[in-house]
């Protein structure tokens, strides 16, 4: 937007998003510098905007099919099938409408997804090669988790579930898995620190955002923030569109999630009053909403699975506590930075990784049923797929 003329990171001053990790804004920002140098335009700002907007679209729906490929190859070590396709896992993963929105807007959340599926795929091999160190894994496993860190300040949720599953693995695995992730950390570190150490000196916090925190305390938020308990919460299967569930977690999240509470693809999303056929919108996501009950049943039973069935399992541990990581970390953020009483800060993106974990783990369940039973997992599968054509619509942008 600022059309550079060096590399900096920028300051409150000069953007609303200084916080963000760069990672990110590199390929846009490449575009927008090679439309600079070549369009004659008085206005380089609105004429380069559309253009480095549409690459970037192009180049993380790269990202977001990659991701769904290295998830499955993930599946197929785990699982210990012969063909890297997952229908289960590829079903799941495209009923999150969150996905499509996500992956098409400039953000660091679409990074975080794509290096997450790198990063569960490499924890799975080198798991299976029992943490023997090779120096092409140390870099690879040390650059995913470096680059995360750069992505979005969510991405840092990920990285305490390394030190917990140490505390699970067989005592012949533990010198050479605390080995390998000391020298990740090291070379990792070198990659995360530079950008926090300046916004600590900048801004004077880590953890800095666009607006004052307040000090910790769970009566930031009222009670119908963390329990779905007043009249508004029963919008979320009647018309689930902005500003009808203000500041209500569970209720918007779920909406954010399955459809498009916030209006970023079905309406003007910060023009509720001139939105496109809202009272129609409301009705569809409504729907939505109801059909997706089965889904998030489905999440559920993904997740009890991994919990259940897989406790020796250091794989399944990580993936299960950097779920809590990642929800806990989200609650501490909304409690510190409310935002009341809109809740304009609860969206689904912002976590976008602990749903592809359990999106994950969901799959493992899937197949795992059909190994029990072909016929009750192909009567799941019928349903997703008629959910999946139902909620289509709402995947789309009408922008």
């Amino acid at each position: 937007m600022y059309l550079p003329y060096e590399l900096k990171l920028p300051l409150p001053i000069n953007s609303y998003e200084y916080f963000s990790p760069p990672l990110p804004y590199l390929f846009p920002a490449l575009i927008q510098v090679i439309c600079r140098n070549l369009a004659t335009s008085p206005d380089l700002v609105e004429y380069c905007q559309p253009i480095y907007g549409k690459a970037t679209q192009i180049f993380q729906t790269v990202l977001y099919l990659l991701t769904l490929i290295f998830y499955m190859k993930a599946l197929k070590i785990l699982l210990k099938q012969k063909s890297t396709f997952n229908l289960s896992f590829l079903l799941i993963f495209s009923l999150l409408t969150v996905n499509y929105r996500t992956f098409l807007m400039l953000r660091g959340e679409p990074y975080i997804a794509f290096l997450l599926s790198v990063l569960v795929y490499l924890f799975i091999k080198n798991n299976e090669l029992s943490w023997k160190i090779t120096k092409k894994q140390i870099f690879l496993f040390s650059f995913v988790v470096g680059f995360i860190g750069i992505s979005r300040q969510w991405g840092l949720l990920l990285l305490p579930a390394f030190l917990l599953v140490l505390f699970f693995l067989q005592k012949e695995l533990k010198k050479d898995y605390l080995k390998f992730m000391f020298i990740v950390f090291l070379i990792s570190m070198t990659i995360i620190l530079p950008f926090y150490l300046n916004l600590y000196l900048t801004t004077g916090s880590v953890t800095s955002f666009n607006k004052d925190p307040q000090e910790f305390n769970l009566n930031n938020q009222s009670l119908s923030f963390y329990l779905p308990i007043n009249d508004e919460a029963i919008n979320t299967f009647r018309k689930p569109i902005r500003s009808n569930m203000d500041n209500q977690l569970f209720p918007i999240l779920y909406s954010d999630l399955w459809g498009d509470y916030w209006g970023y693809f079905s309406f003007i999303s910060k023009n509720v009053e001139k939105g496109r056929n809202q009272i129609n919108i409301g009705d569809y996501l409504a729907r939505v909403n109801i059909l997706s009950i089965f889904t998030t049943f489905i999440f559920f039973l993904g997740y009890i699975n991994i919990k259940k069935n897989y406790k020796n399992n250091i794989v399944f541990r990580y993936i299960k506590y950097s779920i809590l990581f990642t929800f806990f970390g989200y609650m501490w953020f909304l409690i510190k930075y409310p935002e009341i009483p809109t809740g304009d800060t609860i969206k689904a993106t912002y976590i976008l990784q602990l749903f592809h974990l359990l999106a994950f783990s969901a799959a493992i369940y899937l197949e795992k049923l059909k190994d029990k039973s072909k016929k009750n997992y192909m009567i799941i599968i019928s349903i997703l797929i008629i959910i999946f054509t139902h909620n289509f619509s709402a995947m789309l942008s009408h922008f």
